[in-house]
């Protein structure tokens, strides 16, 4: 075994050892299905924390020769596939780090300090085989294949650092390309390339070097959804086994959605949890997102306006096709929210082709970005959402209306205060505190209609339920009469407790553009009939 070819099941075989272990050996299933066909080509992107590096250990523990990983195995859903036996430590591995290459290149080329490398490992095992002068790695696997027909795995980590940390050598990164593609694209010695980063394959306008992958991403995991993150039933079960509350783990590391699961959380931060029992941010920040703050605060063709949207807790539609998968050519704004997906600070829909903030743990990343730069309206918003809650469950109709007043003017400066969802998303804003009490849903079904935005009070908290209609230039009243004869409060079947039914209205015609404020409790008993 070696550290580039065949580096064994060591790493592996740590991680099943290790406390908390989601078992995600299925993928290897779906990978056997893919050796030495048209669909052998396979880039996985994913944000930091996604369990790349772990996917590969297990790929290398499972194909590497030069170690028996039978009994590694046993247990795991990949013993049950009919292909378990056929490819188990059959194959030589070529396993990379980018990254490490590239801390360590200093002096010599990228590329060439990577070929010399494996080729000193290819010469112990294969040296007889191409000539000891041979400094192509792609040329000496061809001759080693010409003469023993053994083709290889590659496994590469971090393919993409050379675009994320050598953002303006476009030399280097166009010469890196170019060497992958030599070394694997159209060549008989390669049974499997699986290659894993946080950005997509690298694209030159409208074509690629490297447009042989199958692309796996954020916006499109495609068949290995389940194997992106943990899903909710395997998250369910790491909460009975540590007695953590689910609805709160939820609200923490949830929000990741694909097609078929539409619930996927983010590995590393649960396992933090789980492990601390303690719900908090275990996101680790990165140089990426320190770049993209700056376009972030300079408001990047009107970027500021669409993150201030999300923080209320809506959705904003992006293109993420034009994006270019690096860290350079941002044309739009939505080559940077399509960036900001990758990383895993925005959520996507694939079907509504929308972007959101997926959880707690982002929510606080956006805040601390926010903390400094010209973000000071939004943050005076948000520090005074917790009075304003208190304001609107004790009843203080006046309080409420005058906090409204002020978290619309401080908005205003980035929405554009007479749009009809400026008052949706300055009310999103205005009662932001109440995220760690509430599920608040917008549009909700309910009755004869939908509810503007409906708070559900989560399992731990005795806070009362809260339907909130909003109306423009017409009396505040119209507003509870709307939830009264639409029968909105049917939007909460199920819920038995306090319900407050709150109308709130805004006359824009008025230069101070003064908002009003019912608020009414009942039962729900009493709202049924």
């Amino acid at each position: 075994m070696g550290i580039y070819l065949n580096p064994g099941n060591k790493s592996f075989w740590e991680s099943i050892r290790s406390r908390i272990y989601v078992d995600k050996t299925g993928l290897i299933g779906v990978i056997n299905e893919r050796i030495n066909t048209k669909e052998k080509y396979i880039c996985v992107s994913r944000p930091r924390r996604f369990g790349k590096s772990m996917t590969l250990e297990m790929l290398s523990a499972y194909y590497s020769r030069g170690c028996d990983s039978r009994e590694l195995f046993k247990g795991c859903k990949i013993e049950a596939h009919e292909t378990f036996g056929e490819y188990l430590n059959q194959y030589d591995v070529i396993f990379l780090n980018i990254q490490r290459f590239l801390s360590r290149a200093k002096e010599l080329e990228l590329t060439e300090y990577l070929e010399q490398s494996v080729l000193d490992e290819l010469r112990k095992a294969y040296g007889s085989f191409f000539p000891q002068t041979e400094r192509s790695l792609a040329c000496a696997l061809e001759q080693i294949y010409a003469e023993t027909g053994r083709q290889f795995i590659f496994l590469i980590d971090e393919w993409d650092c050379v675009m994320r940390e050598r953002q303006e050598a476009e030399g280097l990164q166009r010469q890196y390309l170019d060497f992958l593609r030599d070394l694997l694209k159209d060549q008989p010695y390669v049974a499997l390339a699986y290659v894993t980063g946080i950005l997509p394959v690298k694209k030159y306008g409208s074509h690629s070097a490297l447009n042989m992958f199958w692309e796996y991403s954020m916006t499109d995991q495609k068949e290995l959804e389940e194997y992106t993150g943990f899903t909710e039933t395997e998250v369910k079960g790491l909460c009975e086994r540590f007695r953590m509350d689910f609805a709160e783990t939820s609200r923490w590391y949830d929000g990741y959605r694909f097609k078929r699961y539409r619930h996927i959380y983010n590995p590393r931060s649960v396992v933090g949890a789980m492990s601390c029992r303690s719900f908090s941010n275990y996101w680790v920040s990165t140089e990426t997102y320190e770049a993209l703050k700056i376009y972030m605060d300079m408001d990047f063709d009107g970027l500021r306006r669409d993150i201030v949207q999300m923080l209320a807790g809506g959705c904003i539609p992006v293109n993420t096709r034009s994006f270019q998968n690096d860290m350079q050519t941002f044309r739009t704004k939505d080559d940077v929210l399509t960036l900001l997906i990758h990383l895993g600070y925005l959520g996507y829909d694939s079907e509504t082709k929308e972007a959101f903030i997926p959880n707690q743990e982002i929510v606080e990343e956006f805040e601390n970005a926010m903390s400094v730069g010209g973000w000071q309206e939004v943050m005076e918003v948000l520090r005074a959402s917790e009075k304003l809650l208190e304001d609107t469950l004790a009843g203080d109709e006046k309080s409420v209306a005058q906090g409204l007043d002020r978290a619309h003017s401080e908005a205003a400066s980035i929405l554009t205060y007479n749009d009809e969802n400026s008052l949706s998303c300055a009310i999103g804003l205005a009662y932001y505190s109440a995220r760690k009490d509430y599920r608040i849903i917008r549009e909700m079904p309910g009755g004869y209609g939908y509810a503007d935005i409906v708070f559900l009070p989560l399992p731990h908290t005795k806070k009362p339920a809260m339907v909130v209609e909003l109306k423009y230039n017409k009396p505040v009243d119209t507003a509870i009469e709307q939830i009264r004869n639409r029968k909105y409060i049917r939007a909460l079947e199920g819920y038995g407790g306090e319900i407050l039914l709150v109308g709130v209205s805004y006359d824009r015609e008025k230069k101070d553009k003064p908002h009003s404020c019912v608020i009414e409790k009942i039962e729900r008993s009493m709202a049924e009939k």
